[in-house]
C-alpha cells in the first residue's frame, strides 16, 4: 500500500484515505478580499477539502527590471508588471484574515509560497502544508529549506523533466517524508493531449512510497475524475466565481457548478473503485437466482450411470443445480437415481 500520512490536522492521505481536493484560487480574487472570502466559501460548499492561494514577497521573486516591464495584457491590473502583481498581492495581514475566515467555516487553507520569504512567511502563518508550484519545482535550494521546515509538502512538477524529478524526490525525502508529488503540465488552458495521465502511472513506479496526485488546467473534470480512477490520491483544480473575469487564469478554471460536480464524481468514483477481491456479491443473487445457470441433463441418464461431459448441458434451470464450473468434477462419478432428460443435476444426485 502506498504512503500515507496527515497531510492537515486530522486528515490523511494516500492509502484508502479519501483523494484530497484542493480549490486553487490562486489570484482569481482580483485582489479582493471580501471575492477571497466568497470563493474560500463557495470551496467549501462544494466540498473541497483545502483553498489555496499564492503567496509572494515581491521583491524576492521578481528582478527590479521584470517588476518595471510595461505589461500592457488586456489582464493586466497595472501600467507595469509589478504594478499589476501588487494589485493582486494581499498582505500578511490579510492573509491572517482569511485563515481566521477559514477556520470559522471549516476548511483548510495553505498557499504556494513563490519564493523563499514567502515560504517563511507561510511557515509563520502555521498553514497545513506547503504547496510548491511548478516554477519552483527544480529550486533545489528552495525545496531542501521547505523541507527542513517539516510540514508536509505537495509538489507540482509542470515543466521539468523525470530525471529531475528524480532529484526533487531524493533532496525532499531526505528532510521530510511527508510529501506528494502532482503530475502537471503548465499550460492555461491545458489541451487534452498535453495531459499526459499516465505519468502518474510512472511517479507510482518510481516514487512507490509516496501519493502521487495530478494538478491539472484542463477544461471540464473529465480528465481529473479519470486522474483520481488511476489513483491520484491528491487533485488540485483552479476555480473562479466567474470564467470571463479578467485573469490569465479564469478560462481554465472551474466554476462553482463544475467543482461541485467534480467532487462529487470523484466521491463517486471512489466508491465504485471498491474493493479488489473478485467474488459474487449479495447485491448480484437477485440476478443469480432469475438467470444463473446450472449442469443439466443433456440425455436421460438411469441410476448407477458413469457421467462423463458428454451427457450435460448447461441451462438456466430449476430448481438450481451445480453450477457450470464444477462440471468437470462430475466426471467419473455415479448417479444414485435416474435423472430425466433436462432435469437439473444436483448434489443430492451424485454418490
Amino acid at each position: 500500500m502506498p504512503l500515507q500520512f496527515e497531510l492537515c490536522p486530522g486528515r490523511m492521505i494516500g492509502g484508502s484515505h479519501p483523494c484530497f481536493i484542493i480549490a486553487e484560487i490562486g489570484q482569481n480574487h482580483q485582489g479582493d478580499i471580501e471575492i477571497a472570502k466568497k470563493m474560500i466559501k463557495m470551496a467549501k460548499d462544494c466540498g473541497a477539502d483545502c483553498a489555496k492561494f499564492q503567496k509572494s514577497e515581491l521583491e524576492h521573486k521578481f528582478s527590479k527590471r521584470a517588476l518595471e516591464r510595461p505589461y500592457n495584457s488586456k489582464h493586466s491590473w497595472g501600467k507595469t508588471y509589478g504594478e499589476h502583481k501588487r494589485h493582486l498581492e494581499f498582505s500578511h495581514e490579510q492573509y491572517r484574515e482569511l485563515k481566521k475566515y477559514a477556520n470559522e467555516i471549516g476548511i483548510f487553507l495553505t498557499a504556494s509560497g513563490m519564493d523563499e520569504m514567502a515560504v517563511e512567511f507561510l511557515h509563520e502563518l502555521d498553514v497545513p502544508f506547503f504547496k510548491v508550484a511548478s516554477c519552483d519545482a527544480n529550486n533545489f535550494p528552495y525545496l531542501e529549506k521547505t523541507a527542513k521546515k517539516g510540514r508536509p509538502m505537495v509538489v507540482s512538477s509542470g515543466m521539468q523533466s523525470m530525471e529531475t524529478m528524480r532529484r526533487v524526490y531524493q533532496t525532499v525525502k531526505q528532510h521530510n517524508q511527508n510529501f506528494t508529488i502532482l503530475q502537471c503540465t503548465s499550460a492555461y488552458p491545458l489541451d487534452a493531449e498535453d495531459v499526459n495521465l499516465k505519468v502518474i502511472t510512472e511517479y507510482q513506479k518510481e516514487f512507490p512510497d509516496i501519493p502521487i496526485g495530478y494538478s491539472g488546467h484542463e477544461r471540464g473534470i473529465y480528465i481529473s475524475v479519470a486522474a483520481v480512477a488511476m489513483g491520484a490520491k491528491v487533485v488540485e483544480r483552479h476555480v473562479t466565481l466567474d470564467k470571463t473575469w479578467k485573469g490569465n487564469d479564469h478560462e481554465a478554471s472551474l466554476e462553482p457548478a463544475e467543482l461541485a460536480e467534480l467532487v462529487r464524481s470523484v466521491r463517486l468514483v471512489e466508491t465504485a473503485l471498491g474493493t479488489p477481491t473478485k467474488l459474487m456479491l449479495p447485491c448480484e443473487k437477485t440476478c443469480h437466482d432469475k438467470l444463473g445457470k446450472s449442469v443439466v441433463a443433456k440425455v436421460a441418464i438411469p441410476k448407477g450411470s458413469v457421467l462423463s461431459l458428454d451427457v450435460f448441458a448447461v441451462k438456466v434451470g430449476e430448481p438450481k443445480g451445480i453450477p457450470p464450473e464444477e462440471m468437470q468434477h462430475l466426471v467419473g462419478k455415479k448417479v444414485r437415481v435416474d435423472v430425466e432428460e433436462d432435469d437439473s443435476i444436483t448434489a443430492a444426485m451424485i454418490e
